[in-house]
């Protein structure tokens, strides 16, 4: 390898551990802890509403309503550490491999809505592969103890996240802790059609402007947020089934294994429910995700704001 290869692999190293994507990446993470917590009942209704067949079609209100009747106030927040705690790891990945991405693809290159998306979901891949155990288990510690109405499902006792890793690997191998990889691979088009749809309405209204007002980065990250889970909802339902222990009983191990038991679970779904039974609980994901992401898109822009100016840096990632 020449001087000017050894320099051209260094250049791109330091981009790729740059001090921007740090930044980027722990704005991102508080972003959307801080947004989660907020609005973290109505992820409870959505949960409850994709796994418990049984349980009623209603308004997100009177989900909310009975689950607090019959498993007390403290139910809508069950297993918020372990999840926050989760969240906070994948946003962290998912920010950083992205704005690692512009520094290194984009920089000096006018952006565009293909590149925001090649970009989205090579770090929507890099994403799942890392934390999509971390969600394995919090899905199941977030319905622990759950009432259900559908008496088929069994519950689990975990006494917490390291405990659930081990009784997981121990009763179902270590493969189960990746059971909804595939859906979660297909779904990494849900965060790259978001951020592609953000950062396009993000530069058109830059438009010789310096900055954009609270009130429109909160408008945008909802409308792209919005956008990208009506369209990936049904596959959402099947990785939260698949999270959850549900699969196919002679399914196999591995890709295909994984590829039988979501074609059987979305079809067991519109057999029982007809095909609105795919989107069954959208109404709640749409209220939390949505505002969930529009929040965390308008903590993110602050934050990120923040460091640089106390820093005294200009952020070099393509706009």
């Amino acid at each position: 390898m020449g001087e000017r290869e050894r320099g051209d692999a260094w250049s791109s190293l330091a981009h790729l551990l740059s001090y921007d994507s740090l930044v980027h990446a722990v704005a991102g993470s508080a972003g959307g802890m801080m947004a989660m917590s907020i609005f973290y009942p109505l992820d409870t209704a959505r949960l409850r509403l994709q796994v418990d067949e049984k349980m009623k079609a209603k308004s997100t209100p009177a989900v909310l309503a009975d689950i607090i009747k019959e498993e007390g106030l403290s139910a809508v927040y069950r297993s918020w550490f372990p999840v926050i705690s989760s969240l906070c790891c994948s946003n962290f990945v998912y920010f950083y491999t992205f704005n690692a991405l512009k520094e290194v693809w984009a920089r000096g290159q006018p952006a565009s809505n293909s590149k925001d998306l090649v970009m989205g979901f090579l770090s929507g891949v890099v994403n799942v592969l890392v934390t999509t155990p971390l969600w394995v288990v919090n899905t199941r510690l977030k319905l622990q103890g759950a009432v259900f109405k559908n008496e088929d499902i069994q519950q689990t006792n975990y006494k917490g996240i390291v405990d659930a890793v081990g009784q997981i690997v121990r009763e179902e191998g270590v493969a189960a802790l990746w059971s909804s990889t595939l859906p979660s691979l297909l779904l990494v088009f849900n965060p790259a059609i978001q951020f592609m749809i953000y950062e396009g309405l993000k530069r058109h209204l830059m438009k010789g402007r310096a900055q954009l007002f609270s009130l429109e980065v909160f408008a945008i990250g909802a409308v792209a947020k919005a956008v990208a889970t009506t369209v990936t909802y049904p596959l959402q339902t099947a990785q939260s089934l698949l999270r959850f222990g549900q699969r196919r009983k002679d399914a196999g191990r591995g890709i295909w294994g994984s590829l039988q038991s979501l074609i059987y679970l979305l079809r067991q779904r519109m057999k029982c429910q007809g095909f609105m039974g795919l989107y069954k609980g959208l109404e709640a994901k749409l209220l939390q995700t949505v505002l969930t992401s529009a929040l965390m898109f308008l903590i993110y822009e602050k934050i990120a704001t923040i460091i640089f100016r106390i820093m005294g840096a200009t952020p070099h990632a393509s706009k």
